[in-house]
């Protein structure tokens, strides 16, 4: 016998340790917050009786789902007095977690911020329902609704979600090929690159925090966003260099100043042009980006 063996609850916790990550994750679109839930979910799992337990991975979902509810709720109120733009925070991923569609798809940065217009209870049973593929019975048990409740609830946040994701799936080729169309524009300040890439009604949203600077309110229009983007990239004596990267499951490019981060860029694309351009400049949110964070959705 080992003298650093792990106990059963400890075992249980750090297998599964990833996909609470991602569930918290996915409903908070913050990290700090969804390690906090971890760490409340780690708290209230070793004092469970595991003899009691049929499915503990189950019951690990459904205690991250509680803890995720409570914290989307006073996270809610917290939203009300952040300054401009939010948007989930970045992370950086493995390359491969762009070749899952399915898990690219649940993290990309354009999903989250219309993640953000559901209530919590419809976050909740949407991220469980269509990430994770948890059973309406178990999603019952998390948000403490019947099944039936919860299938009316899944409807219509699919619904809702639906009109407001892009068609057709896309590729990371076509994201990446819409990146590198906009990089080569950056570096050589060229107008009509920016305007070919980006669709007529592109929509801008930067998110500074009211630590940098950034538009208060989202740039509509592919004209007001080249102005803004080449008013930025003028006023900045620095030099600027861009990167591509991996973030939330999705290429993206990171915008250095002087060889230090300043933000990351990550794009929705539709028709081979850039329709949302997500510019993510707080500091506070810029933690994760050094070394990869692993995901899973099972």
């Amino acid at each position: 016998m080992s003298d650093h063996a792990v106990d059963p609850a400890t075992e249980t916790f750090l297998a599964h340790r990833n996909l609470l990550f991602t569930v918290a994750y996915e409903m908070l679109g913050s990290a700090a917050d969804a390690e906090d839930v971890l760490q409340e979910t780690w708290l209230r799992w070793i004092k469970v009786d595991l003899g009691q337990v049929r499915d503990q991975r189950a019951y690990l979902v459904r205690i991250t789902t509680r803890q995720s509810l409570n914290r989307l709720r006073t996270m809610k109120r917290r939203r009300e007095t952040y300054v401009g733009q939010w948007l989930p925070e970045p992370l950086l991923t493995a390359p491969d977690v762009a070749e899952d569609v399915e898990l690219a798809e649940s993290m990309s940065m354009a999903l989250m911020l219309v993640l953000e217009t559901l209530s919590p209870t419809e976050r909740a049973v949407f991220v469980l329902r269509e990430a994770f593929d948890v059973s309406y019975d178990e999603i019952a048990a998390a948000i403490g609704k019947s099944p039936a409740a919860v299938r009316q609830i899944a409807h219509r946040a699919r619904q809702h979600v639906d009109a407001r994701r892009p068609r057709q799936p896309v590729s990371p080729s076509e994201t990446r090929a819409a990146l590198e169309s906009l990089q080569r524009a950056l570096h050589t300040r060229d107008l009509q690159g920016l305007l070919d890439v980006l669709a007529p009604e592109v929509v801008m949203v930067g998110d500074g925090g009211g630590v940098k600077k950034a538009a208060l309110r989202p740039v509509m229009g592919a004209e007001k966003v080249v102005r803004m983007i080449l008013g930025l990239v003028g006023k900045v004596e620095a030099t600027i260099t861009t990167e591509p990267t991996v973030v939330n499951g999705s290429p993206a490019l990171a915008l250095r100043l002087d060889g230090g981060i300043d933000g990351i860029v990550a794009i929705r694309v539709e028709q081979a042009r850039i329709t949302g351009l997500y510019y993510v400049r707080n500091p506070e949110k810029l933690t994760r980006l050094e070394s990869e964070t692993p995901l899973a959705l099972r």
